[in-house]
């Protein structure tokens, strides 16, 4: 499947022409109504007109209405649909190879994945469920918008207002895990993250390399913290990496030691280079799909090493009900174990779907940037029995779609909806806002500095991906170069050290690709 695609909502309408619109994907948050209020930026014009180093694309996508794109959504084509998703990894993995002196292969990088590694400045629910934020900015193209659609779960409650947690640590140990910033890496990080939990959540750690052992059965922490720490530090590096073997006894032991009342979540940290037992993602997942269904044990999954499987391992957390994250020194570890993972702990929202729908009145052609491998047919919007995303609370989810709308539109453009299952009752909720013509910022300048972020990021991903004949590139991208002085500009303004990690990512592969 072409992994950009044009959404045309008229089969007669032309193919898009080589002043083709800005486009991206994000992760963020926002207003519930669904028109941006932000302070726009203050800088002056940021993004620069294409440059022949990295830019010339038309935006055009090459399908035609038999493109296989038709399966998710039969013309009228105005609607576009697709599962909730917070992983990072692949902008982790990214920063990571650059760092190496290495550019990345250009499948392991996923637009969203990047964007979503950043904050978003969107308002939040009170409760369980999601704001919805529509809103967008005129580019410079003619007739071209960038449309964000930001949702956004409640706050992060404190450790000891959430439910107690059962978790089901499966650990690589296989030789590949003895280099530097694996297995030592998540070592520590397990030990911090031991000490921090409380007393009433409980784990269980099992270990595979060409077989799989349960070192620890699920274990209340509650005077039994030597206990699991002796037991992360006994680890040490073996043999052959049997990845099936170890979600299979993973799963097996959180079943075992399940809780109710509390969140149970099966946490995979592993190379993912698997090259023993069954290596393919479905295979694997059949083989503990009823633990899965039966008892709704997430999967998380966490990537470490400089050769790492991403494919497989995004695979099983797609497919298993959870995300994934990468890391790549002890910061990261810290941040993913000792900070993301308490959060994740808790669920807001089951089987979370999003589904947009462009006005084909205003709107000629739409492309959504991302979410390759969460696209959902249109007419599964609301059917609760095919797999959403599962969303903690703390999070964002955007969305960016380039929009082309017709001449003099005015009025409505878009209405976006989210559904969601509640995680206790699994009853249906939706939420939806609306964008209005008028809303639209007059430039991408003009927006609010953390949206400029989002496509600082989504350029960036789209630079990596260039001279790679499965993606057509993002029309009026900016030059390596000159992105880095847009990322390092918005680092200032938003002084925000991730913005920093990223005009210092855009930098490496500004020297590597000359």
């Amino acid at each position: 499947m072409e992994r950009y695609r044009t959404r045309r909502l008229s089969a007669a309408l032309l193919a898009l022409t080589a002043a083709g619109g800005l486009l991206l994907t994000g992760c963020s948050g926002g207003e519930s109504q669904g028109s941006s209020t932000a302070d726009g930026g203050k800088n002056g014009d940021r993004f620069p007109a294409p440059d022949s180093r990295h830019g010339g694309g038309t935006g055009e996508q090459g399908g035609t209405g038999d493109s296989d794109s038709r399966e998710f959504a039969p013309a009228p084509d105005h609607l576009s649909t697709f599962a909730l998703d917070v992983d990072t990894a692949s902008y982790g993995y990214a920063r990571r190879t650059l760092d190496e002196g290495r550019l990345p292969d250009p499948s392991t990088v996923r637009p969203e994945e990047f964007v979503n590694s950043f904050r978003q400045d969107y308002d939040r629910p009170d409760g369980n469920g999601f704001t919805v934020t529509v809103d967008g900015a005129r580019t410079d193209r003619e007739d071209w918008s960038l449309v964000r659609v930001g949702l956004a779960t409640r706050p992060a409650p404190d450790a000891g207002e959430r439910p107690p947690a059962a978790l089901t640590f499966v650990i690589d140990i296989s030789g590949s895990m003895a280099e530097p910033g694996r297995l030592d890496l998540a070592k520590d990080s397990l030990g911090v993250m031991t000490n921090r939990l409380r007393d009433d959540d409980s784990v269980a750690i099992v270990t595979f390399s060409d077989e799989a052992e349960t070192v620890l059965p699920m274990t209340r922490l509650d005077g039994n913290r030597e206990d699991v720490h002796d037991a992360i530090d006994s680890l040490e590096p073996t043999d052959s990496t049997n990845l099936a073997a170890g979600v299979e006894t993973g799963y097996e032991t959180a079943v075992e030691g399940l809780r109710e009342g509390a969140t149970n979540r099966v946490v995979l940290v592993s190379d993912a280079l698997a090259n023993t037992g069954d290596t393919d993602a479905d295979t694997i997942l059949e083989r503990i799909s009823s633990e899965r269904r039966e008892h709704g044990i997430t999967l998380f999954g966490v990537g470490v090493g400089s050769d790492y499987g991403d494919a497989l391992m995004e695979r099983l957390a797609d497919k298993g009900d959870g995300h994934t994250a990468y890391v790549s020194d002890a910061d990261d570890a810290r941040k993913v174990f000792c900070d993301d993972l308490p959060r994740n702990i808790d669920l807001t929202a089951r089987d979370a779907k999003a589904q947009v729908a462009f006005d084909p009145a205003t709107v000629s052609d739409f492309r959504l940037i991302g979410y390759d491998n969460r696209q959902v047919a249109d007419e599964d919007f609301r059917d609760d029995s095919v797999d959403g995303g599962e969303i903690g609370p703390g999070h964002t989810v955007t969305a960016l779609y380039a929009v082309r709308t017709r001449p003099g539109a005015e009025g409505h453009l878009a209405t976006a909806s989210v559904r969601w299952l509640d995680p206790k009752t699994r009853a249906p909720h939706e939420e939806s806002g609306r964008l209005e013509a008028d809303a639209l910022h007059d430039s991408l300048d003009d927006a609010s500095p953390r949206l400029q972020v989002a496509a600082t990021a989504a350029y960036f991903a789209d630079a990596l991906r260039d001279g790679d004949d499965r993606w057509n590139s993002l029309p009026g991208a900016p030059a390596l170069d000159d992105l880095q002085e847009i990322a390092e500009d918005l680092a200032k303004e938003t002084e925000d050290r991730e913005v920093w990690q990223l005009a210092e990512a855009i930098g490496w592969a500004d020297r590597l690709s000359a």
